[in-house]
């Protein structure tokens, strides 16, 4: 995934360190060439310039991203970013920072801006899960550190279509807390089919997060063994 973050401070670096963590292609817009450096990134791009300036979004290649991220510390730039990069450049998904809660009313589609939010975690879930249908997505820790909420797409494809949630051998250390059907919250129960495009939520202790991986994307041949088990 190709993500554009205007604002290499904290907040940009912050969310620019996770998405490389996670195997992005990340290129950061900024004025102050010293920012580079401060940043300690390894594997980002970098441009050099003001981005509000249809040239320097031009030279980024813009209209390449599938994420543009306004993360400066003024709501003014964010703004102008996000019309810029909606308007100008057809970005698909835009994802401003909003620094006085004041001005939270300016930020929706009139402006270019998709999703508002202030949290750099946050922010990185929602860039994250504008593409990432099929993977897990960490919403955020909890404050133990000890565990975290996760969401999870259901592609069109998986084999946990069809499945009721009390079919599937979820990891101990893992619940499932909610599902988003059509904008709709349900409470899960165990005879709750599971249905394209659902969004699941869980509550899972952080170790289990890779064993609720490996179940949710598991390909139709496990899942056929698990609904023979299962049937057994």
């Amino acid at each position: 995934m190709k993500v554009v973050i205007a604002g290499a401070g904290s907040v940009g670096s912050s969310i620019a360190r996770e998405l490389l963590s996670n195997n992005h292609d990340i290129l950061l817009i900024d004025q102050k060439p010293e920012a580079i450096g401060r940043s300690g990134l390894k594997g980002a791009r970098w441009l050099i310039g003001d981005a509000c300036e249809i040239t320097t979004l031009r030279d980024a290649n813009l209209d390449e991203a599938d994420v543009v991220v306004s993360a400066t510390g003024d709501d003014k730039v964010n703004l102008v970013v996000s019309l810029l990069a909606k308007s100008e450049f057809g970005v698909a998904r835009t994802v401003g920072r909003v620094n006085n809660p004041k001005n939270d009313w300016m930020f929706d589609d009139s402006w270019g801006v998709d999703v508002a939010v202030n949290t750099p975690r946050l922010m990185t879930a929602l860039v994250e899960e504008a593409v990432e249908i099929g993977d897990l997505v960490r919403l955020l820790t909890l404050q133990t550190g000890v565990a975290s909420m996760v969401e999870f797409t259901v592609p069109h494809d998986s084999p946990l279509v069809g499945r009721t949630l009390g079919s599937i051998d979820w990891p101990q250390d893992a619940t499932v807390v909610a599902i988003l059907r059509d904008d709709a919250p349900i409470t899960p129960s165990m005879d709750d089919v599971i249905e394209d495009s659902d969004e699941l939520f869980f509550v899972t202790t952080i170790a289990a997060e890779d064993q609720l991986r490996s179940v949710l994307t598991a390909r139709s041949g496990s899942a056929a063994d698990d609904g023979a088990a299962d049937r057994a």
